[in-house]
């Protein structure tokens, strides 16, 4: 975004980010959100939609790369940022790697969630084993997304 310092980007884009995992959440489904961003500007938009869909793999990211790519082509992530409200899951990390995408910045991380259904996951273990290189910032409104997930009631089940 023009005229913004990267911190004040990366708030505006997670803000986004969290507007999506409102809606998501009021939907009846897990409350994640996803912003596809390259070179300041708005890609996609994606949500969780396990629930409404009937689908275990409707996860945020995937969405949001799937409908960048419907409009800018199988190659609209190289190089592109996601803002995503929860650390991908390692199914969804592999989508990234496999979609180019090179910068992620995150709300939340499942070892704040006490997630234990996945082990010593995260995504800094996928990078190291699978050699993805990929620029991390995480923390971005941390508390305003953790408040929602946890009104969600939905972590004991372990699912994204």
């Amino acid at each position: 975004m023009n005229g913004m310092t990267e911190d004040e980007a990366d708030l505006c884009w997670m803000r986004m980010a969290l507007a999506e995992a409102r809606e998501a959440h009021a939907r009846g489904d897990w409350p994640t959100g996803a912003v596809l961003v390259k070179d300041g500007r708005l890609l996609a938009r994606g949500q969780n939609r396990q629930n409404t869909q009937g689908d275990l793999t409707a996860h945020a990211e995937p969405d949001v790369l799937r409908a960048a790519f419907a409009v800018h082509g199988p190659q609209a992530a190289e190089g592109a940022t996601l803002y995503c409200t929860m650390e991908p899951c390692p199914m969804c990390a592999g989508a990234l790697k496999l979609a180019g995408v090179h910068r992620l910045v995150l709300a939340l991380r499942h070892s704040r969630m006490q997630r234990s259904d996945l082990g010593g996951y995260s995504i800094e273990a996928f990078c190291a084993m699978t050699g993805y290189v990929l620029e991390l910032r995480d923390g971005i409104l941390e508390e305003d997304y953790l408040a929602l997930r946890l009104r969600w009631g939905g972590d004991a089940h372990h699912r994204k």
